[in-house]
């Protein structure tokens, strides 16, 4: 209630034994306890009064058809997407049917080619076993190039490090 924790609350409870004193302290809790209850009881028909006013004002009301307002198939959102032309109208109904045709078209052509693979492989497969058929050529598998010795380059030679040159003994 207070956002007090165990420890807090532990605090109290021995602050109040060492002021109030072992004799008093069941009586200051009983008390405590009949003054929380009435301020519930309080707060409890504060509310009830808070509903009943909001009530006879109309705020129900109000506050139903805002939940209606967010909520659009209540609020009616479709005959507004009827009155400004969002519905299906006789555009989507063309878009519909030229879909529904391009679907065709698609669907035949597929069961055409499927017709035809059954067709070769039926052909391919009544063929003689005697008379080779020759092959596809096969797509060569891309390989890394082979080092041979003649490709390789001479490694070049470093030049050998050059010594400082001597100091002069006299300028020192």
């Amino acid at each position: 209630m207070f956002g007090l924790g165990w420890s807090e609350m532990v605090l109290v409870a021995i602050v109040a034994l060492i002021v109030i004193g072992p004799k008093d302290l069941p009586g200051m809790f009983r008390t405590m306890g009949q003054m929380t209850g009435k301020a519930r009881g309080m707060a409890r028909e504060f509310s009830r009064a808070m509903e009943a006013a909001a009530d006879d004002s109309g705020m129900k009301d109000i506050s139903s058809s805002l939940k209606a307002a967010a909520n659009p198939q209540k609020f009616g959102v479709d005959k507004i997407r009827e009155a400004t032309g969002i519905t299906k109208g006789p555009a989507t109904q063309a878009l519909s049917e030229e879909r529904a045709a391009a679907k065709a078209k698609a669907s035949d052509a597929m069961a055409k080619a499927a017709a035809a693979r059954k067709d070769r492989e039926a052909a391919a497969a009544a063929e003689p076993a005697a008379a080779p058929k020759p092959a596809a050529p096969k797509p060569a598998a891309k390989k890394a190039p082979a080092k041979t010795p003649a490709a390789k380059k001479p490694a070049a030679k470093k030049p050998a490090a050059k010594k400082p040159a001597a100091k002069p003994k006299g300028d020192a």
